[in-house]
């Protein structure tokens, strides 16, 4: 996928096709990390690689949730916590798992046959508004992928911290592609872990 959503055709596959492209954006900044790279919190934050995927994966089943009106699998006692790769967790099962969840999505999505379908609002969530009582479906989809790509920047930035990587050289490493006076792939220092591997 060098960069660029391919051309699509109609609503629903452009919208799943650019939240897709996020995954995948996010994915790419643990590119050749190993698990304690990916555990790391090299700025001033508490944020690491593995965690904020692990975060847009708990937030992205969360509004599939929301969507089908279903118990949510999140839990608001333990809200942040989404947010922290445990020494017990891989980045194979983290990214394993983010595959996964868009799999499940496409799978929701598929399933509605109008992206104007009312989604509730959640009643006495504080970011939630209180004067508005539906999304559409269309709207969570886009809000998905503002999520995604809103920690892929925090993802890029973390990953620059980590080994200089950034997004393009990486992504021309993980998709060999072969190297030219406009881009030189990056080199890996760790245990590869490809995307969706």
């Amino acid at each position: 996928m060098p960069g660029n959503v391919a051309p699509v055709v109609g609503e629903r596959a452009n919208l799943l096709a650019y939240v897709e492209q996020q995954r995948y954006g996010i994915r790419l900044t643990a590119f050749g990390l190993t698990d304690e790279q990916a555990r790391a919190t090299p700025t001033k934050s508490a944020l690491s690689v593995g965690g904020l995927i692990k975060h847009v994966t708990a937030t992205e089943r969360t509004w599939m949730d929301i969507v089908m009106q279903r118990p949510s699998t999140g839990d608001q006692d333990q809200y942040g916590e989404d947010f922290v790769m445990q020494p017990s967790e891989t980045l194979k099962a983290i990214l394993d798992d983010n595959e996964r969840c868009g799999r499940e999505t496409e799978e929701v999505i598929a399933g509605i046959d109008d992206l104007g379908q009312a989604v509730p609002v959640p009643k006495g969530v504080p970011w939630f508004p209180a004067d508005v009582e539906a999304w559409s479906v269309r709207w969570v989809l886009l809000h998905v992928m503002e999520e995604l790509a809103r920690h892929a920047g925090h993802a890029d930035i973390i990953r620059e911290h980590l080994d200089g990587g950034t997004m393009f050289p990486i992504m021309a490493a993980a998709e060999r592609w072969p190297a030219s006076p406009w881009m030189q792939p990056w080199t890996p220092s760790g245990e590869q872990v490809m995307p969706g591997a």
